[in-house]
């Protein structure tokens, strides 16, 4: 993110008043929510982990063990687990 200086984007009252709670200090100004983007879903990413996810269940419930499970996925133990027992994927299903 590239630093912009207020003085150039805001009007001279609305950088009176911050000026009077910011003291000169380096404040961050987020985005409104409506303008902002959930992780992943510009590049794909969420969906591609979604799927992934989805294929780990449905091989775990098919008898495939979390070692093979690890192996095949290139994950910890820890993280196939969590796969597994999340229960928002098991919501999904009901």
């Amino acid at each position: 993110m590239k630093y912009v200086n207020a003085k150039d984007v805001l009007p001279p009252e609305v950088l009176s008043e911050v000026q009077k709670y910011s003291g000169g200090a380096l404040i961050y100004v987020p985005k409104q929510d409506c303008d902002r983007i959930g992780w992943g879903q510009l590049n794909g990413a969420k969906a591609y982990v979604a799927g992934r996810n989805r294929s780990i269940l449905d091989a775990y419930r098919s008898g495939v063990s979390v070692i093979q499970l690890m192996n095949q996925y290139c994950l910890s133990e820890a993280s196939i687990r969590k796969i597994i027992y999340n229960k928002a994927t098991l919501e999904k299903e009901a």
